[in-house]
């Protein structure tokens, strides 16, 4: 069986290496870029992630890339704390969650396909076209870098080329540019005096305005740590905004004037940014069918949606698994895609309406619309049990609540 897949970004990069976990070695992978630079800032793994590359023997590989965060507090604009529960090992977990440079990991996959599959990454190939061929096989036509069109034939093709994908363009012809939710997102990375233990994932403000912040790598004394953050505000920016626009930090530092706790000064930490990029905040709409012949979707080109619970990439991951578990297992290729579909496709649907409900980060809207000028206490705001839910309730549409993970069958199979 020959896999094509379009893309070698994290989705793309793990189905390659979870197809050879499972025995299909016959892989392609063709890449817009010209080169794999590792770009980007920081993202999460969260623990069904981590499971998921652990089972694929990358644990100490993705473990020296970044810091596993122990707790996650939200907190309100004053900097109150609303809810803060443990991460990882220390919530009950049998895996951590890692907060790591999306870049480094993106080239620390790319290494472990080049060892194990040897010389299959196509750069420079955007893809235009494709065709069904003979005995049910599928037939993408590329552009290389010098303007030529060539052609790769698979029996599987996995379009895993991101939220502006081509595949699904050619699926869905109509369905234009991403919707954006109104909210802009400046993200960065700065070097800062570490905050509360060191290890803490922090959220601060509401949906109108937000800060999030987290360690990348440990606190290097009075060297400081190296913090990824989100700055996002409401009725800023546009939608048209170039996802690579680098911007100064003072306009966007001053946008959080007075935002400064005891534990942290958020215009200070976006004044330290290296540099800032600014994204519109945009998702897709839940789509009724992922897979057309022997061509399907994974993870953003399937289900972007918005960072909130800061889980893209893990279920980009988690696309990659299940479909090679099912490519492994299933009777044919047609059942494969069809049981693979079955399993992700409703659950995404699922989770991208929660997302767009602002996910765990619903606390933060509650504590906004009952006590917008603070509390003396949350839980005569909130109830505890309130809190609770929100927390469990996400953490089970998302896949990763502790009981569930932990005794969740493998996905690791090897085709016979």
């Amino acid at each position: 069986m020959k896999i094509v897949i379009v893309g070698a970004g994290i989705g793309g990069l793990a189905t390659a290496l979870s197809l050879e976990a499972a025995g299909l070695r016959d892989i392609e992978i063709h890449e817009r870029s010209t080169e794999i630079r590792g770009l980007g800032v920081g993202l999460n793994l969260l623990p069904h992630a981590i499971r998921e590359l652990t089972e694929l023997g990358l644990a100490e590989r993705i473990s020296t890339l970044g810091v596993a965060p122990t707790t996650l507090s939200y907190m309100n604009r004053q900097g109150q704390l609303i809810w803060s529960e443990p991460r990882g090992v220390e919530a009950g977990y049998r895996w951590p969650q890692l907060s790591v440079h999306r870049g480094r990991l993106q080239l620390a996959l790319r290494d472990a396909v080049i060892e194990r599959l040897g010389d299959v990454i196509r750069l420079g190939h955007r893809l235009i076209d494709v065709r069904s061929g003979d005995e049910g096989r599928e037939i993408a036509r590329f552009e290389n870098a010098s303007g030529l069109q060539v052609e790769a034939e698979g029996d599987v093709i996995v379009g895993a080329d991101g939220i502006h994908s081509a595949l699904r363009a050619l699926r869905y012809p109509a369905e234009g540019a991403p919707p954006w939710s109104g909210l802009t997102l400046w993200r960065g990375v700065a070097v800062v005096p570490g905050f509360l233990d060191g290890r803490t994932m922090i959220m601060a403000g509401d949906p109108e305005q937000k800060f999030v912040a987290y360690p990348l790598a440990p606190e290097q004394g009075d060297q400081g740590v190296r913090v990824n953050f989100i700055a996002e505000r409401r009725g800023t920016g546009s939608p048209d905004a170039d996802w690579n626009r680098s911007v100064e930090p003072e306009p966007i530092a001053a946008l959080f004037e007075g935002w400064t706790y005891d534990w942290l000064d958020i215009p200070a930490v976006i004044a330290a940014a290296e540099q800032i990029l600014e994204y519109p905040m945009v998702d897709r709409d839940a789509l009724p069918q992922w897979t057309f012949g022997r061509t399907t979707l994974l993870g953003d080109a399937a289900h972007a949606m918005y960072p909130n619970g800061s889980n893209g990439g893990s279920q980009a991951i988690l696309d990659a698994r299940t479909l090679a578990f099912h490519l492994a297992t299933a009777a044919d290729i047609d059942a494969a895609l069809a049981g693979y579909e079955e399993d992700r496709r409703p659950a995404m649907t699922a989770l991208l309406s929660t997302t767009r409900a602002t996910g765990p980060e619903r606390v933060m809207q509650i504590a906004r619309e009952r006590a917008p000028e603070g509390f003396a206490d949350i839980h005569e705001v909130i109830p505890a049990e309130e809190l609770e839910e929100v927390a469990n309730g996400y953490k089970r549409a998302a896949g990763f609540h502790p009981a569930t993970l932990n005794e969740r069958a493998s996905l690791s199979a090897v085709r016979a």
